[in-house]
């Protein structure tokens, strides 16, 4: 009866309404519970029982009643999410358009371009065989074609007479009506491996399903290619280059000042996935421009060199085998520079055209400073090698492993970082290096200028980590390190005089918070790489952390690393999921005025890369008194982790106490340790402590397994 009254209880709360008020919109929730097509559950007092939340199903009665929504006090997505559970189709439109108003698909203020995804290399036995093959099976398919509209010609006499002779029926049949169509098919499928070959360079974005169909393909012939060849695996950047790595390709951007963004060249296909990437000018002499790049690829054991020019002109410098798995891939001015964690290092000099192997103690870090390359090893020592010098003792096969340091305890070096400072008359170049161990010491060390050949002496050591230290980053004004507990960062700032650390007052605590992230289980080897979390930034400029909440996510969080506080959060302009990152300064235009400006790179599942300004966000955080404090807040990490399934309990039986879990859908873990220089990530398997949880980020991360 349309006047009868309802009596509903929901969540324990009681509602009477009439029939008609809840039945006014058609094929909802209430539709089809009093029409009885959904069985319902009835209370002591005969009311239908609805277990939902009574407070939003309020706003939602009121809007039946009234058809208008007071949003006042109210959680807009929380609302809209139960107004589709009920079906009230109206109120949901309202609804999501309210919230479309702060989602533009152009992006925010921050939003500074997209680059579409480019045209996937073919695999080269793939490539050949289609060469190969695609003229003759086209031709054979055209030659059925006209064949059946020869035959049809003959009983129908729909087409004009051909010629005499048997070896131009063909021709003369296909040069009427719809045959011409068939000498079309033939000449654009003949035409097809140039075609994509011109697609490669081109910048304007390509469809993604094209883009995929391209590479099923390829997968069909060659059984080893990867299930998402567009994930973007890597970014790395140079001056106003960036190079992108996906699972078996590599190409690279150039920014012009008045053009944007070009993609310039895309490298051949790569069976073996690639691991590591490293772009750096190509410097030959003193008087080369910055046109010609240099760019590596590493995949286990061999690293591919190329050499990139702007006019899309490309050379394979070589092939080198390091012989063991390649850990950390980068250069060093014009060295290219192969490490492995088991103690190796290699080197390609580009003044000699050399490769050259050394063997050297287990790497578990390692920092660049000028010419100089310092590694932190497992027996406790730091060593250095000059590559200004590494040409001059190639006859002697010695890139002159000098050891610098040793650690008063024997610790193992699990990060390191070096600073130099500002060359004067006073003082000249005065080396800090600020480095962390396996049982959670922080030390710095310093050597004067004028007692060179004498060592570096202990300057200072901080016991505050109780894990193993996987960060350092020693800049002009703060000291900041991360243990493994959960991302776990402390930072102090640093008192200078005249450019040299001080003891008066010397370090002061600054600020104490964490970095959380979670990663899969069985990440890809590159994966560490491309979602390394900073600090990132110039030693002399305020650096920042980017924090990736989850795997599977379309937001990062820019955070300062001197104190924790938020910058902004990145958001993906098309909601796909951020792959891969990279913080980069781009160098300013010519034009007058003008500043280098730094973006935030973000790689997408769907091979797009998306800029953001950071400069600007940097700005306006500095514009704004009260800025918001810390990473995601309670509210945000929840939301956040509804990505994730935190629930299942690796217990056999219920406990009372919280019992250690893991990640199930998808596959994650904690990311405990955010990276040690050489091998980000990697720490030995100890058993940690439980710590108390401090703040949203604690409480998400107690008693969760590595």
């Amino acid at each position: 009866m349309p006047g009868e009254i309802i009596n509903l209880n929901v969540g324990g709360t009681r509602f009477s309404t009439s029939r008609e008020t809840l039945t006014w919109i058609p094929d909802s929730f209430f539709t089809s519970l009093l029409s009885g097509r959904i069985s319902s559950l009835k209370d002591e007092n005969n009311a239908i029982f609805i277990d939902r939340d009574p407070k939003q199903f309020s706003v939602i009665l009121n809007y039946l009643r009234t058809k208008d929504v007071d949003l006042r006090d109210v959680n807009i997505h929380s609302l809209k999410h139960e107004a589709e559970f009920y079906g009230i189709t109206p109120l949901v439109r309202r609804l999501a358009l309210c919230l479309d108003l702060d989602n533009a698909s152009c992006g925010d203020v921050l939003f500074h371009g997209c680059l579409g995804p480019p045209c996937p290399p073919l695999p080269e036995k793939l490539d050949r065989s289609r060469s190969q093959s695609s003229t003759s099976l086209d031709i054979t398919g055209m030659a059925q074609r006209v064949g059946n509209q020869a035959r049809q010609g003959q009983r129908g006499s729909s087409l004009e007479p051909t010629g005499t002779h048997a070896r131009h029926s063909s021709v003369d049949i296909i040069t009427h009506g719809s045959s011409r169509q068939s000498l079309q098919e033939v000449h654009s499928s003949s035409s097809t491996h140039q075609s994509m070959s011109d697609l490669r360079t081109a910048s304007r974005p390509l469809s993604h399903e094209f883009l995929n169909s391209r590479m099923v393909s390829a997968s069909s012939v060659l059984p080893t290619a990867c299930i998402d060849p567009l994930r973007v695996t890597m970014v790395k950047g140079h001056h106003n280059w960036i190079c992108v790595a996906y699972p078996h390709f590599v190409c690279c951007y150039r920014m012009k000042d008045s053009t944007g963004w070009h993609l310039l060249w895309t490298s051949p296909h790569s069976e073996i996935p690639i691991e590591r990437i490293a772009i750096n000018a190509k410097v030959m002499s003193t008087t080369q421009d910055n046109s010609n790049k240099m760019v590596a690829a590493s995949s286990k054991s061999l690293v591919r060199l190329w050499s990139v020019r702007d006019e899309d002109n490309s050379k394979e410098i070589g092939l080198f085998n390091l012989n063991v798995s390649v850990d950390s891939l980068f250069f060093i001015g014009s060295q290219l520079v192969a490490l492995s964690k088991l103690g190796k290092v290699g080197v390609w000099h580009a003044m000699t055209q050399n490769w050259q192997i050394q063997d050297v103690v287990p790497i578990s870090s390692y920092d660049t400073a000028g010419s100089f390359l310092l590694l932190g090893c497992e027996n406790g020592s730091i060593y250095y090698i000059d590559m200004q010098k590494f040409p001059l003792r190639m006859k002697d096969n010695d890139l002159l492993v000098t050891e610098l340091y040793r650690d008063p305890a024997g610790d193992k070096v699990t990060a390191l970082s070096v600073y130099l400072t500002p060359k004067t008359s006073l003082s000249g170049n005065w080396i800090e290096i600020a480095y962390g161990t396996s049982s959670g010491m922080v030390r710095v060390i310093v050597q004067h200028p004028e007692t060179v050949g004498h060592g570096p002496q202990l300057f200072q050591t901080f016991t505050v980590h109780r894990s193993p230290v996987t960060k350092v980053m020693l800049s002009e004004k703060h000291l900041v390190s991360v243990c493994s507990e959960y991302n776990h960062v402390r930072t102090w700032s640093v008192t200078r005089f005249r450019g040299m650390i001080s003891t008066q007052p010397g370090s002061t605590p600054l600020a104490s918070f964490k970095v959380i992230s979670l990663e899969e289980l069985e990440p890809h080897f590159s994966y560490t790489v491309g979602n390394d979390f900073g600090p990132f930034g110039e030693q002399d400029d305020q650096q920042v952390f980017i924090q990736k909440v989850v795997p599977e996510t379309d937001q990062l969080f820019i955070r300062l690393s001197s104190n924790g506080k938020r910058v902004c959060v990145i958001k993906s302009v098309d909601g796909t999921t951020i792959s891969a990152f990279c913080v980069h300064e781009c160098e300013g235009s010519s034009r007058m005025g003008s500043r280098p400006r730094r973006y935030l790179f973000t790689g997408h599942t769907n091979g797009t890369i998306q800029m953001w300004d950071l400069t600007t966000a940097m700005d306006l955080m500095n514009k704004d008194e009260e800025p918001v404090v810390g990473g995601p807040t309670p509210k945000e990490l929840v939301k956040l982790l509804d990505q994730c399934d935190l629930s299942q309990s690796q217990t056999s039986t219920p406990c009372i106490s919280p019992s250690q879990s893991i990640m199930v859908v998808p596959s994650t873990r904690m990311h405990r340790s955010g990276g040690c220089g050489l091998l980000s990530g990697s720490v030995p398997n100890l058993e940690y402590r439980e710590t108390e949880p401090q703040g949203a980020e604690g409480a998400a991360s107690e008693n969760t397994q590595v």
